[in-house]
């Protein structure tokens, strides 16, 4: 379980941050901060295949949560010292946290100093907004390009009038700088599953918008040489290939492939 530690060195809890926007929900959301962070054990393995809650054994060691986790990776050529996790955030554009703790989305940045060490350091790598929200899966496309996907949801769909798209960000942009922006690869549409469901009100409830989500780039390497984020993406070469897959409606996988 990753912990992180406010100002005052006490660790940012689920308590912590209630009431909605007190200061250590939004300060981790703050461009240019940093925050000590350790990771504790919270489940031996001595226990076997003894059955646990992980959630109410974090929250009973003061487990820092997050507005939904849902991907992380470590950037190529950091040595596994540079992870990068996204939040989705609330998908809706009533949220009153959406602009300041994390509504919206997040992406963190953790780094330490190996991959073994204990403790680090957490900064906010991007905050999202109405235009940029919602993002769950989150690949490195080479060293220094991280692509992200968006499902915003239905509700905020209606909302923006917009439906999901997938984005790149460069891992060293300031992204508190509003100069620079994400820049969109992808602006996903409906197919033909996803356009009647809209029409008609929907078949059930894995159905709705299509989301774009499993975004994938890898060379195919099934060995521990190919864990993700030991090598530099060389994409389009040397076997090296970019997938993601439609959620919802028709759910094909695609490939991307190079222009011409």
């Amino acid at each position: 379980m990753l912990q992180v530690f406010n100002a005052a060195g006490d660790p940012i809890t689920q308590a912590s941050q209630t009431p909605l926007n007190s200061p250590d929900q939004l300060a981790p959301h703050v461009y240019g901060s940093s925050f000590r962070t350790q990771w504790v054990t919270i489940h031996d393995t001595a226990d076997g295949n003894a059955p646990f809650n992980a959630n109410v054994l974090a929250k009973a060691a003061d487990g820092t949560p997050f507005k939904r986790p849902e991907n992380g990776v470590f950037r190529p050529g950091s040595h596994f010292k540079d992870f990068y996790f996204d939040e989705t955030g609330d998908t809706n554009a009533t949220s009153p946290e959406n602009d300041n703790a994390g509504g919206w989305d997040s992406i963190f940045r953790l780094t330490q100093h190996d991959p073994s060490a204990n403790s680090g350091h957490l900064s906010i790598f991007y905050k999202g907004n109405q235009a940029h929200a919602g993002f769950d899966n989150i690949q490195f496309l080479s060293r220094d390009s991280l692509g992200v996907v968006e499902d915003a949801g239905d509700t905020l769909h209606g909302q923006r009038n917009a439906l999901d798209s997938g984005f790149v960000l460069d891992a060293d942009k300031n992204y508190g700088n509003s100069s620079n922006q994400p820049l969109r690869w992808l602006a996903e549409g409906r197919d033909a599953s996803a356009t009647i469901d809209s029409a008609f009100g929907g078949f059930g409830k894995n159905d709705g918008d299509d989301e774009i989500t499993g975004l994938h780039v890898s060379k195919g390497d099934p060995t521990v040489h190919g864990v993700l984020g030991r090598e530099l993406p060389k994409l389009f070469h040397e076997g090296w290939r970019w997938f993601y897959t439609q959620q919802h409606g028709d759910n094909p996988t695609y490939e991307v492939v190079p222009a011409g």
